[in-house]
């Protein structure tokens, strides 16, 4: 039985990860990223090492805002968490028609404009927390879904899945910023896989989302 327990929260933390991911290619959020990244890569002073500091900055926002608002949800879900039964099958369909869309190029974009370009390290700061909310905010049931989920758990267990999709976003926006001041052709070369990276990220948010209707269906004795 433990076991099993451990085998299910382990799948959990694989399944935030892996929302993290989408949460970070959304395509409401990832078309800011060639804007952001040819400003550092115009910068006079830019540098690796300058780079990792302001990359790190930037995952540092992102985090802050993904884990204050994910604390923020999963303190209210748990007045609602006997309810959760009837919603789980909701976020489950949600999972997967937002994951066909993904797979099939055609997810939902958001127009925005990027926050005023500063070269202090709180401007990139200030980035990587609009990309996180620009991020979450296009895969809301990907993001609704991982908190739902960590409600099953105990707080120990929900902080760590809840910090394990924080970092799935925070840590490749670090990354891709240290990729800009390797130069904009390093950056160019990773672009061109994205769009299967998406597609990928699609089938398993489809994958997920079937898993939590039938899951959630069986508990409620539907099926």
């Amino acid at each position: 039985m433990q076991m099993v327990a451990s085998g299910a929260f382990a799948g959990t933390v694989a399944f935030a990860v892996s929302a993290g991911a989408a949460t970070f290619l959304a395509p409401c959020a990832y078309p800011l990223l060639p804007g952001y990244i040819s400003y550092y890569v115009g910068r006079d002073d830019s540098d690796t090492g300058g780079a990792i500091v302001r990359g790190t900055a930037a995952a540092i926002g992102a985090l802050v805002v993904l884990v204050t608002v994910a604390g923020v949800l999963f303190t209210a879900g748990t007045a609602v968490v006997s309810h959760l039964t009837l919603l789980e099958p909701i976020i489950g369909v949600a999972l997967i028609v937002l994951g066909a869309l993904f797979a099939l190029g055609h997810a939902p974009t958001l127009h925005m404009q990027l926050p005023e370009r500063r070269s202090s390290v709180g401007g990139f700061a200030v980035f990587g927390g609009v990309y996180a909310l620009a991020a979450a905010g296009c895969v809301v049931p990907v993001f609704v879904g991982v908190v739902t989920q960590s409600l099953t758990l105990s707080t120990g267990k929900a902080a760590v899945v809840l910090l394990a999709y924080a970092l799935s976003v925070a840590v490749p926006l670090a990354a891709v910023t240290v990729l800009g001041a390797l130069g904009s052709y390093a950056f160019r070369g990773l672009s061109k896989y994205i769009g299967s990276v998406q597609r990928i990220a699609g089938v398993v948010m489809v994958l997920a989302g079937l898993w939590q209707v039938v899951i959630s269906l069986q508990f409620l004795g539907w099926v």
